[in-house]
């Protein structure tokens, strides 16, 4: 059984302002995931055979997204483009898991519809979930959106298998994968450097030093320099740029 672990208010807003992993535990079962539970591991067949989500995801970063329906319009242009930038996946460490609730066999046949209109092979596992096994674990499905298929989910998973991110869609409004890159950059820069991001940051853009950081350490700690704009908000070149 999973267990819910009350977490100090303090801890929660670092992680927020910080991009740092809370200290919760598991969320239930079949209940919603919070930034900073350790996600539910699994095991599931899928389009490249049985897998266990731990062990697929190693020591890698994770993004896990949940479709509607195999054979579906906007599911079908979403799984061709994660197709292609799988390639920039692979340069921030991180693996793709895509799951649908139905079989295995309609994977493989939707697979084909998929690399015929969008010019791309599917070079990820498709976890095939008929008896929503997962998409429950998940919370993928939402009853008052529908009560058979997922919402467009979208789980960002750290190499300690933590929960960072989450992104929530309705079934009619596709992902925008350029955001996700997005997220994914800002989360694996904010782990190592202490900084925040901005509104409508992309990698390269000036950071925030986060207000934890005196004046004195950020001097150390960002030698490229940093703008004062008020006692909490200052900003500094990318570190690592």
């Amino acid at each position: 059984m999973f267990r819910i672990q009350q977490v100090n208010k303090s801890i929660l807003i670092r992680s927020f302002c910080t991009g740092a992993p809370s200290k919760s535990s598991f969320a239930p079962a079949g209940n919603f995931l919070r930034i900073g539970d350790v996600v539910p591991d699994f095991s599931q067949d899928s389009s490249a055979g049985k897998i266990n989500l731990y062990k697929t995801l190693g020591d890698s970063w994770g993004l896990f997204v949940s479709h509607p329906a195999d054979f579906t319009p906007v599911c079908t242009t979403e799984l061709g483009r994660l197709a292609k930038l799988k390639p920039e996946f692979e340069k921030r460490n991180c693996k793709l898991l895509a799951l649908s609730v139905d079989s295995v066999e309609d994977h493989l046949k939707w697979m084909k519809d998929i690399e015929e209109t969008q010019g791309v092979g599917i070079n990820y596992p498709i976890i095939a979930d008929q008896d929503r096994k997962v998409a429950n674990l998940y919370g993928m499905i939402h009853p008052n959106a529908d009560t058979t298929f997922t919402v467009r989910s979208v789980f960002f998973i750290s190499p300690d298998k933590r929960l960072r991110a989450q992104i929530t869609l309705p079934a009619s409004t596709g992902r925008n994968f350029n955001e996700i890159l997005r997220i994914l950059d800002s989360l694996q820069l904010t782990d190592k450097y202490k900084v925040a991001t901005p509104s409508d940051w992309v990698d390269g853009n000036d950071c925030i030093i986060v207000p934890t950081v005196s004046d004195e350490d950020a001097k150390k700690l960002f030698p490229k320099g940093f703008k004062k704009i008020k006692s909490y908000l200052r900003t500094t070149p990318q570190p690592n740029k």
